[in-house]
């Protein structure tokens, strides 16, 4: 049989359909965040990167760069096996600790990405607490579908932050099952914040286990970057809180956080934990020195916002379409796959702008955009670049500029 011939057959097809995803082979500068160069053909140029989950701009912050440096020359490059076998590092407990606190949590338990966190997680839990239901938020990441999915719990499927819907079916469940309500803080594609405070209070009435996704709020939002439930001094009523060191922290890697029972169960029964080796410790001293700092420091947050609320204004003055939220996060929607992929080439061919299309499955047909994340080190200059190519290729593409 030809194997190559059924790969290609349907790479085509993701090809034919506009929706095959094609790489930018970046290589990113310290310190000049967020520009990076781009590898084309054997040449480079110099590119301003706007859809960089980075968003802080904290994997070049010399603090973070320099604590890595410090535990590669102290430790060695890699962690030397699995968190049972020989590779707990003393990096990993402080950067445990570190994350316990910045959530208020008894205990924190590190792992290889935030996609692992959450597929670990849930897989262990649903299918290690019997006749478990998990009642998933229907906007929520591949990571949390797939680790339900594995778990083989029974699965109940609530309308997009629709509390309501989400009480009527954890009315409908018998109230002596374990029931794990998942949901996020911030969506990635459209930006959207849940109603947190309405499904944590849902949770409490029926006795259910509140599992909270942060990784795009933590770093971001509250007072120490707690994330969306720091904010709204709710992180003390959630039973989970997973995280990801790999976006607003800079690094890379995923955790969660609870009580010291719950990261005990799964640091004893997640096979996505056990039999993985561990993160490097460089890793863990430079996402901790990062955390550290955003703890204290406010000044990357409050330039954060300025730069995203300048980008939302100059695109309402030029007519282009955003999805309005409140979060970080700006799609720009352009509804046809086809043309998501020619403004992407055109900004970046053209314009020197590399911003990712966002198409299927990523997002529902019919709703492709180009997603643009402005950071604090985003200047105006930066910004005004981008609006005025925006504009001209709307023109050029004959875009609709009506308000999605």
């Amino acid at each position: 049989m030809n194997f190559d011939a059924l790969f290609n057959e349907q790479i085509d097809q993701l090809k034919s359909d506009g929706n095959y995803r094609y790489f930018a082979e970046l290589e990113r500068k310290a310190g000049k965040f967020p520009h990076a160069s781009n590898h084309v053909d054997g040449e480079k140029r110099d590119v301003t990167v706007w859809c960089s989950n980075d968003y802080l701009g904290m994997g070049q912050n010399p603090l973070t760069i320099a604590a890595m440096c410090e535990a590669v020359q102290r430790t060695g490059t890699g962690a030397g096996g699995t968190r049972n076998i020989s590779g707990t590092n003393h990096d990993h407990l402080l950067l445990e600790a570190e994350l316990a606190d910045l959530h208020g949590k008894e205990a924190a338990l590190l792992f290889t990405s935030g996609y692992v966190s959450n597929w670990a997680a849930l897989s262990c839990l649903g299918s290690r607490l019997e006749n478990c239901v998990i009642l998933s938020d229907s906007g929520n990441h591949a990571s949390m579908i797939e680790g339900i999915r594995h778990s083989k719990a029974k699965k109940v499927l609530w309308k997009h932050n629709d509390v309501a819907d989400l009480e009527a079916k954890l009315a409908a469940l018998p109230a002596n099952v374990p029931k794990i309500v998942a949901f996020e803080s911030v969506y990635s594609m459209d930006g959207d914040i849940c109603p947190m405070r309405e499904i944590v209070e849902v949770c409490e009435k029926y006795g259910a286990m509140s599992y909270l996704d942060e990784v795009h709020g933590v770093g971001l939002y509250g007072p120490r970057g707690g994330g969306i439930s720091e904010r709204e001094g709710l992180a003390d009523r959630i039973t989970l809180i997973e995280g990801t060191l790999g976006k607003a922290f800079g690094v890379v890697g995923g955790y969660i956080t609870g009580s010291v029972a719950l990261c005990d169960f799964i640091r004893s029964f997640a096979s996505g934990f056990i039999f993985t080796t561990a993160l490097p410790p460089a890793i863990a001293a430079a996402a901790r020195a990062s955390i550290m700092h955003l703890k204290t420091s406010q000044d990357e947050r409050t330039r954060h916002q300025v730069q995203v609320a300048k980008l939302r204004e100059r695109l309402d003055r030029a007519g282009i379409p955003h999805l309005m939220n409140d979060s970080h996060i700006v799609p720009v929607m352009i509804k046809d796959p086809v043309k998501t992929r020619m403004l992407a080439d055109y900004l970046m061919n053209e314009w020197d702008i590399y911003v990712q299309p966002i198409n299927y499955p990523t997002v529902p047909k019919g709703t492709e955009r180009l997603r643009f994340t402005p950071s604090p080190l985003h200047t105006d200059a930066d910004i005004e670049h981008l609006v005025n190519a925006l504009s001209h290729l709307w023109k050029q593409c004959a875009v609709s500029h009506a308000v999605a």
